[in-house]
């Protein structure tokens, strides 16, 4: 994705020796308790939206399931054209369908922390990444919003499939999922970035105060932003400097999986 500001990388650390290598088109690094996994999938070749999401997280599920790491708390989803087609038929719903039909039983005791965005590749490639640990995190939802897969019928025959955050086994670390200006199950301050940022803000500081977390984005609180429009990205910079002046910022253009959503947060809360 095209960053909009200053670029920066992210780095995972553990303690341990990793070892890495892959199973067809997954990839993996572990060490430590920790595994990361990662499959990149080209839809031409797999049938569509809804066929290549089931093939990807089958693949990752079984290879979860067979590993040490077996409690998958956080995962990343990027695709291409996420809001083309209409009702039942936009390419987001058809992932959603694809994906519980491939998560198989590996997820049965809760659903992991997660973020989907749409990528402006002209390749239909579909990227799953996901963090796994030898022992399971802690579910967090957020009181302002009814949990994903709880939404009704209006949002597709299958509910999207995430929790608001986990709260990693250690308890000093809260993964925040794709956060956005929803309040219930419904989309607030259509085509008004400022109001939605400001929502936004607050469904993050609702799923602190659930977790038990410190309060506040600051330099514990690595984020990414992604921007609908990428000529909004001066207001969101503007937003952040005021909100969240310390956090580590990374701001990304990509659409939201809703098509009246101009913004999403995702990203990190460590405990000082």
């Amino acid at each position: 994705m095209e960053p909009l500001g200053m670029s920066m990388g992210e780095e995972w650390r553990v303690s341990s020796p990793v070892t890495f290598g892959r199973e067809g088109a997954l990839r993996w690094s572990r060490g430590g308790g920790w595994l990361y996994a990662a499959i990149e999938l080209d839809e031409d070749e797999h049938g569509g939206p809804e066929a290549t999401a089931a093939r990807a997280y089958d693949a990752l599920s079984r290879f979860v399931a067979g590993s040490p790491e077996c409690h998958v708390q956080r995962i990343w989803n990027y695709l291409a054209d996420i809001n083309l087609g209409t009702g039942d038929d936009e390419r987001y719903k058809h992932f959603c369908n694809g994906r519980i039909v491939g998560m198989g039983d590996i997820f049965a005791n809760g659903y992991p922390a997660a973020t989907a965005i749409g990528h402006h590749d002209a390749a239909k490639i579909l990227q799953v990444y996901l963090l796994a640990t030898d022992r399971p995190g802690t579910r967090v939802e957020n009181p302002r919003q009814v949990s994903a897969w709880q939404y009704p019928r209006q949002y597709g025959r299958t509910p999207p499939s995430f929790a608001r955050a986990t709260l990693l086994p250690a308890d000093d670390v809260l993964a925040i999922s794709g956060t956005a200006s929803v309040v219930g199950h419904a989309s607030a301050h259509r085509d008004d970035l400022d109001a939605q940022l400001g929502e936004t803000l607050a469904n993050l500081d609702a799923l602190l105060t659930a977790s038990h977390m410190p309060a506040g984005f600051d330099s514990y609180a690595p984020l990414k932003i992604y921007v609908r429009h990428a000529d909004h990205a001066a207001r969101v910079h503007a937003f952040a400097a005021a909100h969240m002046p310390s956090a580590p910022l990374l701001v990304l253009h990509g659409d939201i999986c809703r098509s009246d959503l101009l913004v999403e947060v995702d990203g990190w809360r460590y405990r000082a």
